[in-house]
């Protein structure tokens, strides 16, 4: 079966077509600027040319409608025409307490994921529109939602609630829901592969850590502690969002400023994290560059980031009462051998040690920990779309 793997959003739209028969990889690429003028980066992996040209996209449709035409077209196709696609996958950001797993679309899951608007009102707009476009332009084939937020329902409520009048929860659903679900799961699968032993009897700690970051205690391969909180501006210092602070902080900022909450709410979200210390940017390549040229604001970013890493580790390992494997993940945490190093200084008292050759090297799935270390120490490049595709083959074949 062949699986279309959908990523909306507000004015783009990423794609990946996979091969579930061998999980292989048959194109990819992305939709920019739809609503705007449009753009179609479409990159086939059989060896025919890669498509970067401008197209014109006025809704999600034609984006949706574009990609079909370049998947099945004599230059740059990779199958022969729409038939051959079984299924859609797609990612929804919130699922709210409705969904711990992933679910073949209908009525009453899209009246579900509408009712999680409020919750996620930048995110699951985009993923409805992008459900809807695929509807409208490929008819009944097979639509499937997985949830960023699905694999975090495990968490007691001991860890999701806040200490907060309680009707807020009950009436408002506020409490703490968690992000990047799918990579948590993807990874920690992987880590148990690598160890060599089964993953409900492991306890792991995995880094998300890119330009939104979390971190996810998964204890017998279920979550019971994440970093993100009611929205994915909670937790670790990231590249743009604050992280944890202090709730008086926005109505001191909107007294003393003059600003509203809204205008200060988008300042913590996307002129604060590393950005906002560093004064640089978002890009951890880039505050290294100037670190290492003695920006001292750049060096500090870093520094807080690595801090915050390793509290929320320590912190996790403490949740679960001991830490089998840490495992470092997305842009950041597959890429970056000084971050790594800096957050594993923090982390000898767990019996976690670096292996400074080990975590030097490039590569897939792997240990970067010494051959003795107590709690190994992983890289395992992130899948989300994998995750995906598969969650919707099993459920449209099943």
């Amino acid at each position: 079966m062949k699986i279309l793997v959908i990523n909306c959003g507000s004015s783009s739209l990423k794609y990946q077509l996979l091969d579930m028969d061998d999980e292989s990889l048959l194109a990819k690429g992305l939709c920019e600027r739809i609503g705007i003028d449009g753009h179609l980066k479409h990159q086939p992996q059989n060896g025919k040319p890669t498509f970067d040209e401008d197209v014109a996209m006025p809704t999600h449709t034609e984006a949706i409608a574009a990609v079909l035409d370049k998947l099945t077209s004599a230059e740059y196709g990779v199958v022969a025409d729409m038939s051959e696609i079984g299924a859609v996958g797609h990612r929804v950001v919130h699922g709210g307490e409705k969904f711990a797993a992933s679910v073949v679309i209908d009525d009453a899951v899209m009246a579900a994921i509408e009712e999680c608007v409020p919750l996620a009102p930048l995110h699951n707009p985009a993923n409805i529109t992008g459900i809807n476009a695929c509807k409208a332009v490929m008819g009944d084939v097979p639509q499937v939602a997985v949830f960023d937020t699905a694999f975090h329902q495990t968490m007691p409520g001991k860890a999701y609630m806040y200490a907060i009048p309680y009707e807020y929860y009950t009436d408002l659903k506020v409490r703490r829901y968690g992000f990047h679900g799918t990579s948590h799961r993807y990874v920690s699968g992987q880590a148990a592969k690598l160890m060599g032993r089964p993953i409900g009897e492991l306890k792991l700690i995995s880094c998300h850590m890119g330009n939104g970051s979390s971190i996810c205690a998964i204890d017998g391969g279920k979550c019971v502690d994440t970093s993100m909180g009611f929205t994915p501006i909670a937790g670790l210092p990231m590249g743009t969002r604050c992280g944890d602070i202090d709730v008086s902080i926005p109505d001191y900022l909107c007294q003393n400023t003059g600003k509203d909450v809204t205008t200060i709410t988008n300042e913590l979200n996307k002129k604060s994290g590393v950005l906002g210390v560093s004064g640089v940017g978002s890009d951890f390549r880039d505050l290294t560059k100037a670190a290492g040229e003695g920006n001292e604001r750049a060096a500090l970013a870093l520094d807080m980031f690595a801090y915050a890493v390793a509290k929320t580790v320590g912190a996790y390992a403490a949740a679960m009462n001991g830490v089998d494997g840490i495992i470092f993940t997305a842009g950041v945490g597959e890429n970056d051998a000084r971050m790594r190093a800096e957050i594993c200084k923090y982390l000898t008292y767990l019996g976690a040690e670096l292996c400074p050759g080990c975590n030097a090297k490039k590569g897939e799935d792997r240990f970067i920990s010494k051959a003795d270390s107590k709690v190994k120490l992983m890289v395992i490049p992130t899948n989300e779309e994998l995750v995906i595709a598969r969650d919707t083959k099993a459920l449209v074949e099943g």
